[in-house]
């Protein structure tokens, strides 16, 4: 077993073993993590927000919830949730989108859009290989007209979210750094992953 804390506002990945088991603890609660998962042998076979949605009837991911590639094949399973939903609707803040939502003050900051450029590029990935993201913890309800909320999460200091890695897989995460809008507590902290070999 391998745990690392992932600060706040930064970036990690790791490459999840086929039948290890990935998982990311809401260290202080009410924070975001914004996370990617491909392929680790061919990472043009990615996360498909469309198709893990389509399979399992709806936009929120728990307990048995499988997510899906580009391929239609599974690429992790939700084994464990202690939080009880989370959003594949949301997207990952950006400089742009900042701007756009927030002012053009917020344009300096730093977003998970960076953190996924970055580290994805120790990987050889880059910005046409960013796909629409997982944000786990993050609430983002649908209105009754349609329109999305991001709103206080309903995480707390603790809870966790365990995923089980169907084949080899390549992990980016960014613990998001998102201080305009509620989805981290306008104060962003620190989240644990921790990887489980496979059971024999």
């Amino acid at each position: 077993m391998t745990s690392f804390d992932i600060p706040a506002r930064a970036a990690w990945s790791a490459v999840v073993r086929e039948g290890e088991q990935l998982t990311l603890t809401d260290l202080h609660g009410n924070q975001a993590v914004d996370f990617l998962v491909y392929d680790a042998h061919d990472t043009a076979v990615r996360y498909s927000a469309p198709d893990t949605i389509h399979a399992q009837g709806g936009i929120f991911l728990t307990t048995g919830s499988v997510l899906l590639s580009n391929e239609h094949t599974p690429l992790m399973t939700v084994t464990e949730d202690t939080c009880g939903r989370h959003d594949t609707v949301g997207g990952a803040c950006s400089k742009e989108s900042n701007t756009l939502r927030y002012g053009h003050h917020t344009y300096g900051q730093h977003a998970c859009v960076d953190n996924f450029l970055a580290e994805g590029a120790r990987h050889g990935l880059g910005k046409r290989d960013l796909v629409s993201n997982i944000n786990w913890y993050m609430n983002v309800p649908v209105e009754k007209d349609g329109t999305l909320g991001i709103v206080d999460g309903i995480s707390a200091p603790g809870l966790r979210v365990t995923l089980r890695a169907e084949r080899d897989v390549l992990v980016l995460i960014s613990n998001c750094p998102q201080i305009n809008n509620p989805c981290n507590g306008f104060e962003p902290t620190a989240v644990r992953t921790t990887i489980t070999e496979a059971a024999r």
